[in-house]
């Protein structure tokens, strides 16, 4: 079989692909349109350096997920166990969340009832929470724990270190190198058109792209606009309005006032020595041992010896070095169950110097 014989082959197949997937008819249309101009040009001997384009195109426009969602978990009692089960306090965040699920929950059976108010409002409006703290207090953990407690799929898009408002638009089919954009991206690993997209750290963007990306960011936020996102890639307007937007930033001095208007900011706050106490013991202590292999019961740590563990190196907002901490007592404690030097250690003032990581 000749080169032009195999491209022949290939669009028929790419026809076929396009035909059997749900896009919206004036897409399907214009890609049938393009892989038949790309099929006379094989018919004839044209070999077309156009193949690779028209066929990555075809792969992204069906690989989207057009019309497939998942279907919320409105129950408030399964989301607050969900978020009781991750995080200790934060009561006022908790409440705010459990809120929206509330009217999302009435909006959905008001619309089951009225067909009529189905028709007018296909999707609730969701408010874009966006978390606001210092490093370690849970910004980006909470928002994994809102897809869950909704059973929504959950896709997160950095912004750290972001220059360039096409990373997130996505770039012309014209560059040979094209590329779709962060969000579009974000939607094909989620495979429904509703999910959680965590837009995290938008205030750590380089100075020289700021102004652009959050010209982009007032798009893709403003519920007037997000209906029809456009990628450059991608070249037809995409429905975001039923993604579930969170954003993450350490404060928001670097957030263009636009942005912040479109945003419902939420403050993390900084852990106290007793909060941190607990959260070792109820949260990050029983996690790390089981990822770390030890049997429950392996360590037992005396209540006087936290306060130690908490505090090794002076206050830290998050709870980053706590889970440094514990997680090099676990590791310590692996290494001398595996030399097979005990099977439990008990942790008190005068022995803990030895497990704890040398910093």
């Amino acid at each position: 079989m000749s080169a032009d014989d195999a491209i022949f082959t290939e669009v028929v197949r790419l026809q076929e692909k396009t035909k059997n997937s749900p896009l919206p008819p004036d897409l399907r249309e214009k890609a049938l349109s393009m892989l038949d101009r790309l099929g006379r040009m094989a018919k004839f001997g044209g070999y077309s350096a156009e193949y690779e384009q028209v066929s990555h195109y075809i792969d992204w426009i069906t690989n989207l997920p057009w019309n497939k969602r998942s279907e919320d978990v409105l129950d408030l009692e399964h989301a607050k166990e969900v978020l009781d089960k991750h995080h200790y306090g934060l009561e006022h965040i908790k409440e705010r969340i459990l809120e929206y699920l509330s009217v999302l929950k009435l909006r959905r059976e008001k619309g089951e009832k009225d067909t009529q108010e189905k028709e007018v409002m296909k999707f609730m409006r969701a408010p874009i929470l966006c978390f606001i703290g210092l490093v370690g207090t849970g910004k980006t953990t909470i928002a994994y724990s809102i897809a869950e407690a909704m059973g929504r799929k959950f896709v997160r898009v950095p912004f750290g270190g972001m220059g360039d408002p096409l990373d997130l638009r996505g770039q012309s089919r014209v560059r040979p190198d094209a590329e779709v954009g962060q969000i579009i991206k974000a939607l094909r690993r989620a495979q429904t058109k509703n999910p959680v997209v965590l837009l995290d750290e938008v205030d750590r963007v380089t100075e020289e792209g700021r102004a652009s990306i959050m010209g982009v960011l007032v798009e893709l936020l403003d519920p007037e606009q997000n209906m029809a996102f456009s990628d450059h890639f991608i070249d037809y307007p995409f429905d975001l309005s039923e993604v579930l937007f969170i954003a993450t930033a350490n404060n928001t001095t670097h957030i263009a006032t636009a942005v912040l208007d479109r945003l419902e900011p939420m403050q993390m706050p900084s852990y106290t020595d007793e909060e941190k106490i607990t959260i070792g013991k109820d949260y990050v202590l029983p996690k790390t041992m089981e990822e770390s292999g030890l049997e429950k019961g392996t360590i037992k740590i005396d209540d006087n010896v936290w306060p130690k563990i908490v505090r090794p190196l002076g206050f830290d907002s998050g709870v980053r070095t706590l889970e440094r901490t514990i997680n090099g007592i676990c590791r310590k404690v692996a290494k001398l169950v595996v030399e097979k030097r005990g099977t439990s250690f008990h942790l008190t003032t005068e022995n803990i110097k030895e497990f704890l990581p040398n910093y």
